[in-house]
């Protein structure tokens, strides 16, 4: 069991006293800071080249946009610095609420595209709920799971956060958006399983899981009952029988993605010889393949530039839940980082044919400012809960 730096201290007034401005920046992880400011730069970067010829007269019209998006997001991540995360303990009811409500409000009000219904429209921004609600799951059924910390392992508690769990999980697939709903999943397993649930039930809820994924992809459609949409299981089909992918447009997708990876062998093509961006043969080159994109201009080192901020940011991140100053803060931060890396091995995976082909964004890179403020939000939970558990141990 990990013991947490405040864990021996609980109770104590000095552990409860806010940290001060100067307190914070003295405890904090400027290491996970360089780390996320150098992904927001290289992922400027790849959307600069990316989006070069996307827009006609005007090769800067989305990488400005992106500008703006990581500014407001640099804002929010300093505001959740310095919020103490026991706040998001104490309202996590109305948190929880207020972000069910708003998912399902896409179906009242939401914006379609491509299929799903996913965006709310606010006229000089289109966000999307699911995104900021990533983060807002985490805290949320984190302080249900600190709330019974004595009892965090025992199979009424699993239900009953599996059963609150289910309700933006299911909200979020009726988009539909299946991708999303595997990274609530993911954030959702990582927190029952720091906050105590047994290896035996959490084998048991795998096997559960397994049963259901083997229902939606086979059983269901086999008697006529499809849960999926039909590019869905055309993605999943491609990924798991190739030979048998029979939809043209993800075999196509898929194709165009590997080539321009490979394509960009050592050094990268650059951007004004990148032919598979530049002349459209890879889709959606600045959200779902940017990575490709990038890949295909600034080659093998480009990549590995990119890999390599990302695995800083994973490993401070994944100390950050032994350092955590209380359970609640130590749940939080596995929550986060889980899904993190769930959405990075995706995103990176799916251009290379190693994973299915899901809409899940690559985090701080792909165009979109819901997925980048939301990842910068995160990003300030996780540098919060650092320095308060920085500043718990040195007290101790």
């Amino acid at each position: 069991m990990l013991e947490y730096a405040g864990s021996q201290h609980a109770g104590r007034r000095t552990d409860r006293e806010p940290l001060a401005i100067v307190g914070i920046l003295r405890s904090l992880d400027w290491l996970l800071l360089a780390g996320v400011g150098g992904l927001v730069a290289v992922g400027l970067w790849a959307v600069s080249g990316a989006t070069r010829f996307a827009v006609a007269g005007n090769p800067s019209y989305y990488v400005q946009r992106q500008m703006v998006y990581a500014a407001v997001g640099g804002v929010v991540l300093i505001v959740a610095t310095f919020v103490d995360p026991r706040v998001y303990q104490r309202f996590w009811k109305p948190i929880f609420i207020g972000t069910s409500l708003l998912i399902a409000f896409v179906f009242l009000a939401g914006h379609a595209a491509r299929g799903s219904t996913r965006w709310i429209s606010l006229g000089f921004f289109t966000f999307q709920p699911s995104e900021f609600g990533k983060l807002a799951f985490v805290l949320a059924l984190a302080g249900f799971l600190a709330g019974r910390a004595r009892d965090g392992g025992s199979l009424g508690t699993t239900l009953r956060v599996l059963g609150l769990g289910a309700i933006p999980v299911v909200l979020v697939f009726a988009q539909p958006d299946l991708g999303t709903a595997l990274v609530y999943l993911t954030a959702l397993a990582a927190m029952l399983f720091i906050g105590g649930t047994s290896w035996r039930l959490l084998a048991a809820l795998g096997s559960i899981a397994l049963l259901l994924a083997v229902g939606v992809l086979w059983a269901g459609p086999a008697v006529g009952v499809n849960f999926l949409k039909s590019y869905q299981q055309a993605r999943l089909t491609c990924f798991v029988h190739p030979s048998r992918c029979s939809d043209s447009d993800t075999r196509y997708n898929l194709e165009q993605s590997m080539v321009a990876v490979g394509s960009g062998q050592i050094q990268g093509r650059g951007v004004h010889n990148s032919t598979q961006t530049n002349l459209n043969f890879l889709p959606e080159h600045g959200t779902d393949f940017v990575f490709a994109s990038f890949s295909e201009q600034h080659g093998f080192v480009g990549a590995s530039l990119l890999l390599a901020l990302y695995l800083l940011v994973l490993w401070r991140a994944l100390r950050i839940i032994s350092i955590a100053r209380d359970f609640y803060a130590a749940i939080v931060a596995g929550g986060i980082v889980i899904a993190l890396l769930f959405q990075i091995f995706v995103n990176v995976g799916m251009t290379m044919g190693i994973a299915p082909i899901t809409g899940i964004p690559l985090p701080l890179v792909s165009v979109g400012g819901s997925s980048m403020i939301a990842n910068l939000a995160a990003m300030g939970v996780l540098l919060s809960i650092y320095a308060r558990g920085r500043a718990a141990r040195r007290r101790r």
